[in-house]
C-alpha cells in the first residue's frame, strides 16, 4: 500500500492516489489532553477519486479491519457510558461484515461524510463524521475522531448522534472546553452544508458503485506503523 510520490519530497509531501490504489484509513485514540495517542482505528480502502478537492474511499464488505476492545475482550460500546473512555482497552483485527463504505473528505474540513445502503444498493444515508482534518502519508490517512457526529437522510433531514459520548469524553478529560466549541462549530458547519443540501450530498454519489474488478484491500501487518513525515 504505497502512493505515488508527486511534487516535493518526503513520505506525505505531494503524495497522490491513483483510482484503484490500496491504503489505510486510520484513527488515533485521544490521549490525556485531548492528544493524538496510538492507532487504533485502521481500515483498509480502495481509492475511488484524490485530487485538490476530494479524497473519495470504499470500504469494501468482508475488509479485514482494527478496532478497539475493552483489554478482556468486550465491546467498546458495551461497557458504561461513565467509563467506556477510561477502561483499560487493546485493539483485534475483525471482519467488516455490513454492506460497504464509501468516505468522502475533502482535505480542509474537520469532518468526514460516509455514504451507507441497505443490502441490495438501496441507499440508507450519509453520516457526518466530526474529526480533525486528515493527515495524509504515503500509506494513508489519520485522523483523530471527536465523538460528535451526524445523521443526513435521502429526506434531507438530519439529526445529531452520539451527544452522550461527547459530553462523557468532556468529562473525561479526552477534549477540553475550547476544543469542544471547535467541534460544535465545525458541526454547525458541515449542517450549513446540509440546509443548503450541497456537496458532497447534492453530488449523486449514492448512485455509485464500486469497479467489480477491485479485490478486497489486505490488512498489512505493519498496519499501526509511525510514518516518518505526515502532511494535511
Amino acid at each position: 500500500m504505497t502512493g505515488t510520490a508527486g511534487r516535493g519530497g518526503g513520505e506525505a509531501q505531494g503524495v497522490r492516489w491513483r483510482r484503484g490504489e490500496q491504503v489505510l484509513w486510520r484513527y488515533r485514540d485521544h490521549a490525556p489532553g485531548g492528544l493524538p495517542g496510538a492507532v487504533h482505528i485502521c481500515r483498509p480502502v480502495t481509492v475511488v477519486e484524490d485530487s485538490d478537492e476530494l479524497l473519495a474511499v470504499w470500504m469494501a464488505p468482508g475488509t479485514e479491519c482494527v478496532k478497539p476492545v475493552l483489554a478482556d475482550g468486550t465491546p467498546v460500546h458495551e461497557e458504561p457510558l461513565a467509563t467506556r473512555y477510561t477502561a483499560p482497552r487493546t485493539t483485534v483485527r475483525s471482519r467488516w461484515f455490513g454492506t460497504g463504505v464509501l468516505k468522502l473528505a475533502r482535505p480542509a474540513d474537520p469532518w468526514s461524510v460516509w455514504l451507507f445502503w441497505e443490502p441490495g444498493w438501496r441507499f440508507k444515508s450519509w453520516y457526518v463524521n466530526l474529526e480533525e482534518p486528515r493527515s495524509r502519508w504515503s500509506g494513508g490517512v489519520d485522523s483523530v475522531d471527536h465523538f460528535l457526529d451526524i445523521s443526513v437522510y435521502p429526506d434531507r433531514t438530519w439529526t445529531w448522534r452520539d451527544e452522550d459520548e461527547f459530553a462523557q469524553a468532556q468529562r473525561s478529560g479526552l477534549m477540553g472546553p475550547e476544543q469542544a466549541r471547535r467541534v460544535q462549530e465545525a458541526g454547525r458547519a458541515a449542517l450549513e452544508d446540509v440546509k443548503a443540501w450541497g456537496s458532497p450530498f447534492s453530488d449523486g454519489w449514492e448512485d455509485w458503485r464500486p469497479d467489480p474488478a477491485w479485490t478486497v484491500p489486505v490488512l498489512p501487518g505493519d498496519w499501526d506503523r509511525t510514518p516518518a513525515h505526515m502532511s494535511s
